[in-house]
């Protein structure tokens, strides 16, 4: 009798199982729900028109940026994504550094901003190109790296990666591999 029950209950359950399946599982149906028009959806935007940052070290260094538009990094409210962007340093002991790239990264914490895509940087009668610049004034370095072109009024120079020192104008030019070397032509 033990053994008729047990063999029951089984089947009971079994029945119950393979009815719930097929009743709930087996069917599965989609449910699509019309996306409300956009005009009725509200949402908090972090983007902000006319961007402009002015700061000055203790140097008495400054530096400004300007960017037709930023959007704020909601995870690091520091970090602001900027579009058509503008900077420039002015060195107490040289002449104005100007700046312009198609976007950038600025760290209002400390002041380190990232330009990337046709990166132009004019000094005097030096033009820098290329797309990628990493600048801080804390280090007091500018790294400017990816199809770099430096042209003055007598040379034009093609390298991988120029560094200069903001403070002492040390620079450092050069290639990412050693078999390559930097080209450097005469304008004459």
């Amino acid at each position: 009798m033990k053994r008729r029950n047990i063999i029951f209950i089984i089947i009971f359950f079994l029945t119950i199982f393979i009815f719930l399946y097929f009743k709930f599982f087996k069917n599965e149906k989609v449910v699509v729900t019309e996306i409300p028009n956009s005009e009725d959806v509200s949402y908090n935007s972090n983007i902000i028109e006319d961007v402009y940052y002015s700061s000055k070290d203790v140097k008495g260094n400054e530096y400004t940026i300007k960017a037709s538009e930023g959007e704020i990094d909601y995870k690091q409210t520091e970090i602001i994504f900027l579009s058509d962007v503008t900077a420039v340093i002015k060195l107490t002991n040289s002449n104005d550094v100007k700046i312009t790239s198609d976007f950038g990264k600025y760290n209002s914490n400390n002041l380190d901003t990232i330009f990337s895509k046709n990166v132009v940087i004019n000094y005097q009668e030096n033009e820098i190109t290329s797309e990628y610049l990493d600048f801080s004034m804390k280090r007091n370095s500018m790294i400017i790296s990816k199809n770099v072109i430096y042209t003055n009024l007598e040379n034009i120079l093609k390298a991988d990666v120029i560094e200069m020192n903001i403070d002492t104008k040390d620079t450092k030019i050069f290639m990412h591999k050693n078999n390559q070397k930097v080209n450097i032509k005469s304008k004459q």
